[in-house]
């Protein structure tokens, strides 16, 4: 009977695998860097349709590498199943390689129900503006503002 529960519980969620409902449940890397870090990128995105937020924070290097990864998400089981599957993914990768990260990739590796498929584009565009901010906050640093 429980473990009918749970299934009916992850399928209400959207999330219908073990790896979907894993990331649910035991979320990695979740939390915040302080934003003024020159280091650190923010992504901050959102769904108006579900009302889905997420917050995508990178630490990078001065080679360009991702060395860690921080997200809060207030929404469904899915967006935060994705965000820490994000947060996973772009670890140790550079900036260049995570931009090419894909929501498709995303909701394929989670199983995400099409219902769903706009939590894996949230943490597509956190990602992309992640980088971004941080490729701001370099230029700004770097003098390189006009």
């Amino acid at each position: 009977m429980m473990m009918l529960k749970q299934t009916a519980k992850k399928t209400f969620l959207g999330l219908r695998n073990s790896t979907a409902g894993h990331h649910f449940e035991n979320p990695r890397n979740v939390g915040s860097f302080k934003r003024d870090d020159p280091y650190v990128g923010t992504g901050l995105v959102g769904s108006p349709a579900c009302g889905d937020l997420m917050t995508l924070q990178i630490k990078v290097d001065e080679s360009g590498h991702i060395t860690d990864a921080r997200f809060k998400t207030f929404g469904c089981g899915a967006a935060i199943a994705a965000s820490s599957l994000a947060s996973e993914w772009i670890k140790g990768k550079t900036i260049t390689e995570v931009v090419t990260i894909k929501n498709a990739a995303i909701a394929k590796h989670l199983r995400l129900s099409p219902v769903k498929l706009h939590c894996s584009m949230l943490a597509e565009d956190a990602i992309k503006s992640a980088v971004q901010n941080n490729k701001e906050k370099k230029a700004i640093a770097d003098g390189d503002v006009a």
